[in-house]
C-alpha cells in the first residue's frame, strides 16, 4: 500500500484456518502411526522448540522396506527449558539439516555470561537493549536466563519487557507442557522460590498496542524482547526505528538471520538500514551471540550423524542451509566415514532403492 502497489490476493484466508484446525491430530512421541497405506511414522524429540520433532518414516513397497529419516531443525544438547534432542533410531536415507554445518557456538555453560556482559555495559550508558527474537522458544530462553540473572541479583534493577502478543501466549503454552522440560527446568518449577523460570519481579508482558508504543519515549537502562526474530514484520520493526540511530542503545542479536533481511543487515552493521522503507544511520551497537541459537552448530550435528550405521545408511541429504554451510557440513561428514552426502537443489528426484 506503501508503494501503491495493487493489493496481493492472499493465499489463504481465516476461513481456511478455520475449516483446518479441526483436522489436527496431536502425536506423542515415540508413538508409531500409519500415515497411508505402505507408509509408517514416527517422531523423536528435537529438542529445538516446543514440540519439534525429528521423523523418522518406514516405507515398504511390495516386500521391499526401508527407512528414510528427518531430523527437521535439530537442537542443542544442554541447553535451558528443552529435553536434548533424542536419536531418531537407525537409517536408509537421511534428511539432514546444516543451518550451521560450518560454524561453532560458544559452549552453552557461558551463555548467562555472555548475555550480562553486554546488558551491563549498554545500562552503563543508560541505554535501551532491543532483543529481536522468535515467538517460540528464543523468547522464552532469553526470558529463562534473565530470570537466572535477575534470581543471582546481576540484573534485579533493569526492567524487562516481552513485547510480543504472541510470545505473551506462547509461553503460557509452555507453562502448560512442563513435560517437554529438562531436569533443570523442572527444579526450579517445583522449589519453593522463585518457582516460575518465565517471571520475575522485573519482568512485564505487553499486548496492549499503546503499551507498547509507550516504551519509545522510555528513558534507559530497560530490555525490550520483541519478534519477528529475523526483525521483518511484528513490532520489533517498530522498536528499531526508534533504536538503532541512538549509540547509547544496543541491538542484541540471538538468533539466525537469513541473506536480505533487516535482521542480517543489522549483524552486517550496514552504515544505514531501511525500516519502513526509511533510511536509518545505524549508531546503536549490535551485539550478535550466536551461542543462543536453538540449531545444533558442526560438532553437534556430526555428533548426531555418528550415531547412525554407516553400513546401513545409504545416503545423506543435506538441505536447510546456506551453501557454504552445507558444503562445510558434507566435507565433515565425508571425513568422518559417510560415502553417500548429496547436496540437493530445487526439483531434484532421489530414488530409494
Amino acid at each position: 500500500r506503501r508503494k501503491h502497489l495493487p493489493p496481493v490476493a492472499p493465499l489463504y484466508t481465516e476461513r481456511d484456518v478455520d475449516d483446518t484446525l479441526p483436522l489436527f491430530r496431536g502425536v506423542d512421541y515415540e508413538q508409531r502411526f500409519q500415515v497411508a497405506g505402505g507408509v509408517e511414522c514416527r517422531f523423536e524429540d528435537a529438542g529445538h522448540i516446543l514440540g519439534s520433532a525429528a521423523v523418522s518414516l518406514t516405507l515398504k513397497e511390495n516386500s521391499t522396506l526401508r527407512t528414510l529419516a528427518f531430523t527437521g531443525d535439530l537442537g542443542r544438547p544442554n541447553l535451558p527449558i528443552l529435553r536434548d534432542p533424542a536419536f531418531v533410531g537407525d537409517a536408509d536415507y537421511l534428511i539432514c539439516e546444516s543451518t550451521y554445518g560450518g560454524r561453532f557456538h560458544r559452549p552453552v555453560e557461558q551463555m548467562g555470561d555472555q548475555l550480562l556482559e553486554p546488558i551491563l555495559r549498554a545500562c552503563q550508558r543508560k541505554g535501551k537493549i532491543v532483543i529481536p527474537a522468535f515467538s517460540v522458544g528464543r523468547t522464552q530462553e532469553i526470558v529463562y536466563m534473565l530470570h537466572r540473572l535477575s534470581v543471582e541479583g546481576k540484573i534485579d534493577h533493569i526492567p524487562v519487557f516481552v513485547d510480543s502478543p504472541l510470545s505473551v501466549n506462547v509461553t503460557d503454552v509452555f507453562k502448560r507442557h512442563p513435560e517437554c522440560f529438562d531436569k533443570e527446568t523442572l527444579a526450579i518449577l517445583t522449589s519453593s522460590e522463585n518457582n516460575d523460570p518465565f517471571g520475575f519481579d522485573r519482568l512485564r508482558y505487553v499486548r496492549d498496542v499503546n503499551e507498547s508504543k509507550e516504551l519509545n519515549d522510555r528513558s534507559g537502562p530497560f530490555i525490550v524482547i520483541a519478534a519477528s526474530g529475523m526483525c521483518e514484520a511484528g513490532r520489533i520493526v517498530h522498536h528499531l526505528a526508534n533504536t538503532v540511530a541512538d549509540p547509547r542503545n544496543m541491538v542484541l542479536i540471538v538468533g539466525y538471520q537469513a541473506e536480505n533481511t533487516l535482521g542480517k543487515k543489522l549483524v552486517l552493521k550496514e552504515p544505514f538500514v531501511n525500516i519502513h522503507g526509511e533510511p536509518h544511520e545505524l549508531k546503536a551497537e549490535v551485539v550478535v551471540l550466536n551461542s543462543f541459537s536453538g540449531h545444533a552448530d558442526r560438532n553437534e550435528l556430526l555428533a548426531y550423524a555418528s550415531k547412525f550405521n554407516r553400513k546401513r545408511l545409504q545416503y545423506v541429504f543435506l538441505v536447510h542451509g546456506d551453501l557454504d554451510q552445507v558444503e562445510k557440513l558434507g566435507g565433515g561428514l565425508r571425513e568422518a566415514g559417510f560415502s553417500n552426502v548429496a547436496i540437493p537443489a530445487r526439483g531434484d528426484i532421489a530414488m530409494l532403492n
